[in-house]
């Protein structure tokens, strides 16, 4: 017998994770279920099965958790008889009752797995737990302790309707005693019920998810991707390029401001300096310092001197970016001589121009240009 449970649960383990991987997943309002039950119950063993028998009504309430595995509440009440053999009776419309919950465990998905296609036909174990109550008169203790195992063989008439044939077993636990002392499973404290449900099903049921075949789009995507890495390798050796020459006119517009100051102090010209950025950013690199620096010192050496700082971008990128873009350009090219040189702001016009074309090389136009004004 623990072979056989072992062997079940781990039968349940294996078809719920797989159908995890091909079922949708429902909402918890979905596979809610209610019915009601007709059938007849009698003593299992001790007692005239036939003579004994009476019929009984119920109700039921539950919820389909997963492909396997079920839920619910249920109620069973046994009509009254006894009034009718002059005896100890009821005197109400039930000479007892049971109320509990139970679980089920679909044993057609477990061992057929679980089918797309609605099935005709489908049989589930029952196990439950509950309260049980005889009312007919002079009980000593009429309420009890009882479990209830059976079968439920599903027949599936639409898509939300089904009728099912319920055999069962229910054993009282504590058999009417208020102690307890004898409490377990005895034939001779069972009845056997066998009773037709007529139940409704809410919500769409289990649906398998159809899997997409994406290879071809995951392949373009792919291709996208490494062509735009190439272009960013492209862009790279460009900035590579560009920088050195940047380094190149660094280095002749240093040596043509070691010329003497005269042109300076007779202001006669307009000093400039390019501060370059790279594609996308406003941050201000090392190689780019010196530039700012040449800005700073000569804004110290010449007090009344001020400069007019204008940023650029690139075409590279929508509209609204690169004049966002340009203007940080700029804003970063003050910020720096006004935090690290201490230049006062009033001596700094900085705004940005948006997308410049004055460079035939693409990447140059990615600049502040600083102009120097005495």
């Amino acid at each position: 017998m623990k072979k056989f449970l072992v062997a079940t649960a781990l039968t349940g383990c294996v078809m719920g994770a797989s159908a995890q991987n091909i079922i949708e997943r429902p909402t918890f309002g979905d596979n809610w279920n209610i019915g009601i039950d007709v059938g007849a119950t009698t003593p299992l063993k001790g007692h005239s099965f036939f003579q004994n028998m009476r019929p009984t009504v119920g109700l039921h309430f539950g919820k389909q958790l997963t492909p396997l595995f079920g839920v619910g509440v249920e109620g069973i009440f046994g009509i009254n008889t006894s009034s009718v053999n002059g005896h100890r009776h009821s005197h109400t419309a039930f000479d007892n009752s049971y109320v509990g919950g139970y679980g089920t465990f679909n044993l057609t998905n477990a061992f057929l797995g679980f089918s797309c296609d609605p099935r005709p036909f489908g049989l589930e174990a029952v196990a439950g737990i509950g309260w049980s109550r005889d009312y007919i008169a002079n009980h000593h203790d009429p309420n009890d302790i009882s479990t209830k195992f059976g079968l439920n063989f599903n027949f599936n008439v639409s898509e939300n309707v089904s009728i099912a044939l319920k055999p069962s077993v229910l054993f009282n636990l504590t058999g009417n005693n208020s102690e307890y002392k004898n409490m377990g499973f005895n034939a001779r404290r069972a009845n056997f019920n066998i009773a037709v449900g007529f139940n409704y099903n809410f919500g769409p049921g289990f649906e398998c998810v159809v899997p997409v075949d994406n290879s071809a789009e995951i392949a373009a995507l792919n291709d996208r991707v490494n062509t735009l890495r190439a272009d960013i390798d492209g862009r790279d050796a460009a900035l590579a390029a560009a920088n050195a020459k940047n380094a190149e006119l660094t280095a002749a517009l240093a040596a043509a401001n070691a010329k003497p100051a005269k042109v300076v102090k007779e202001n006669t010209l307009s000093s400039v300096r390019y501060v370059f950025f790279k594609i996308g950013s406003s941050k201000i690199t090392a190689d780019q310092m010196p530039n700012v620096e040449m800005i700073a010192a000569y804004l110290k050496n010449h007090p009344k001197a001020k400069v007019q700082i204008r940023g650029y971008a690139s075409p590279d990128g929508s509209l609204e970016f690169n004049e966002r873009l340009a203007a940080a350009r700029a804003e970063s090219v003050k910020n720096s001589l006004i935090k690290k040189y201490k230049i006062p702001s009033d001596r700094i016009d900085a705004k940005g121009e948006g997308i410049g074309n004055m460079f035939a090389e693409e990447s140059w136009n990615r600049v502040s240009i600083c102009t120097l004004e005495e």
